[in-house]
């Protein structure tokens, strides 16, 4: 039964930093490519960061060069590092496994950056 646990959310000002963690069990953590989703007010959910197996990383257009995605096999984590952040990055943050994420999300955790 996949289950995941995200964490490290909070309130930032604009320019600050948060590190995100989310522990995964319940899957074959290590063949998974996992990616950092995010959900805004009245928004659709979006892929902000995705890696692979293997390590290849690949991040949308608003985050590129200021979010850091990773992984720890040992431990069924993936970190996003998140700098520089911006008021439009306040959102409900959430890991999942990528392109298809599976059927169950965990509660997410809340970033809020304010201006």
């Amino acid at each position: 039964q996949v289950h995941l646990v995200e964490s490290g959310g909070g309130l930032v000002q604009a320019g600050g930093s948060l590190r995100l963690s989310c522990a995964a069990s319940g899957i074959i953590f290590s063949i998974n490519a996992m990616g950092w989703y995010r959900q805004a007010p009245g928004k659709q959910r979006e892929l902000v960061a995705g890696i692979t197996s293997g390590g290849s990383t690949n991040y949308a257009d608003s985050v590129k060069g200021r979010f850091t995605i990773s992984r720890d096999n040992a431990k069924n984590t993936v970190y996003l590092q998140m700098n520089s952040l911006k008021p439009e990055d306040t959102a409900i943050y959430y890991c999942n496994a990528e392109p298809l994420p599976y059927e169950y999300w965990g509660q997410g955790t809340q970033v809020t950056v304010s201006s």
